[in-house]
């Protein structure tokens, strides 16, 4: 979704965003309900997230994945021209007079 948003968006970025996102939350959720998941005696490895149930984590995530992406994007080259391109015309498509 970054990707239609900011034009600088490249693949380093949104790779290591969804990376950081997913691992984050997988690891979260799987140490919240690692009794149930993996059966550790005397309840969860942890209780809460700074109080964010397993059910809420993934927000955290998506966050994670936003502000890595957007430094991965900065720290690395812009995409091509035409794909920078491509984005801007995704966002505000050219209307066709000749269409009926």
């Amino acid at each position: 979704m970054l990707g239609i948003f900011d034009k600088r968006m490249n693949k380093e970025g949104a790779i290591a965003g969804i990376l950081t996102g997913l691992v984050f939350t997988l690891f979260m959720i799987g140490t919240i309900l690692s009794e149930s998941i993996f059966g550790t005696e005397g309840g969860a490895l942890i209780d809460s997230f700074f109080g964010i149930n397993a059910q809420g984590v993934g927000v955290v995530g998506m966050l994670l994945n936003f502000i890595v992406s957007f430094i991965v994007s900065r720290m690395t080259t812009e995409p091509p021209q035409e794909i920078q391109e491509l984005i801007e015309d995704v966002r505000a498509p050219e209307i066709d007079e000749d269409v009926s």
